[in-house]
Parts: structure tokens; sequence; C-alpha cells
């Protein structure tokens, strides 16, 4: 029963490499010592993964659909007032507490952490660079909360406080989510002395 379960979830030639052993030791020998098949046979955690991509074909592919514009629907994660966002193009999204800009203003968010599409995705550390990826949002309304109810209790001393509190809200629309310029390697970045953000 567990060998059936392990053999589902492991790849077929992991499983090869496992069983090999098995067919040269009889059964009805005894396991009392480690047989002269399992000496020389050593489990390897990089066997049973994949092998990562070459980085300067991975920048290509991904240089090749942002020119052709094939790199469909793309998201980012923001920072925004103290808390994180993952947004794409079209979402509303509400910001609580006080915050400056008026109805109808047009924002650029410029601290982005993340930004990707189905086949990639580009991460900062902590920051993407400055003017990579172009977010473009209109505050739409800003309203109050609903009502809340902060109730404070001590049983036995007569102490009962009730206050309702509502809190300033902002809404934001994300109008588009662009990556403006190609992606080059680190090393080249590094050689053309471009400022980058850890």
């Amino acid at each position: 029963m567990f060998l059936r379960q392990l053999a589902g979830l492991l790849k077929p030639s992991t499983l090869n490499t496992l069983i090999e052993p098995l067919k040269i030791v009889p059964l009805t020998s005894r396991w009392s010592a480690p047989s002269a098949a399992f000496a020389n046979q050593r489990w390897s955690s990089s066997s049973a993964v994949a092998p990562l991509a070459d980085t300067k074909s991975t920048l290509e592919t991904v240089n090749k659909q942002l020119e052709t514009g094939s790199e469909g629907r793309l998201f980012a994660v923001v920072q925004l007032c103290g808390k994180q966002f993952k947004i794409t193009s079209g979402d509303i999204i509400v910001v609580e507490g006080y915050w400056p800009p008026e109805g109808g203003d047009r924002l650029r968010l410029d601290k982005v952490l993340l930004a990707g599409s189905k086949d990639f995705s580009l991460i900062g550390r902590p920051l993407l660079t400055p003017g990579l990826v172009d977010v473009q949002a209109t505050i739409i309304e800003k309203t109050l909360s609903h009502t809340r109810t902060h109730f404070r209790k001590k049983r036995r001393k007569q102490y009962t406080r009730i206050n309702f509190y509502r809190t300033p809200q902002t809404m934001i629309r994300i109008n588009s989510i662009d990556i403006k310029r190609k992606l080059s390697d680190s090393a080249s970045a590094e050689a053309a002395g471009e400022e980058r953000f850890f």
C-alpha cells in the first residue's frame, strides 16, 4: 500500500533507481545485513529535481514576449500605505486610514515588489528597479468605512463603555500595469553602472 502511494509521487527515473537493487536481491534471503547490491547505491536528491533553465535563454524568451506583446495580463505586488496589494489592471483596492490625495487624482505607484504574467515573474530585492514597471492608478472615491463598535466591559465593577467609530477609506482603480523596458542580465547591469536596489 505504502509503495503504491510512493510510486505515484516519484518520477519514473527515480522509481527505477529505487527498484533496480530490489530486483537483484532475492526475496528469500534474510535482510540482516545490508546487501552488496545496496552498497554502491546512494540517494541523490538532485536526480529527482528537474534541471534549471539557462538564464540567458530565459531572459531572451521574456524579452521576446515583451516585444511582441504576447505576455498576457500582467500582475504586480505593490506596497501602499504600509500594506501590500496583489493587483492587475482593472482592480479596485481599498486603502484604510488617512491619505492625502483627493478624488480624481492620477497616481503612479512606485513601490513595486513583484511583477509578472502567466509565464514569468520579476521579483525585486525588495523592490524592482525604478522605472522597470509602470503602474498607473486613479483615485475613485474617498469615504468612511462602516460603523465599527468598540465595546469594553469589566465584570462586577459597573464599568461598560461603547464607542462607535468610522475610519477614512480611499478607493483606487488600477488603470494599467506595463513593463517599460527590456530585461538585462545582472552581470551586464553591473557593468553598465546601472543603479540596483537590494
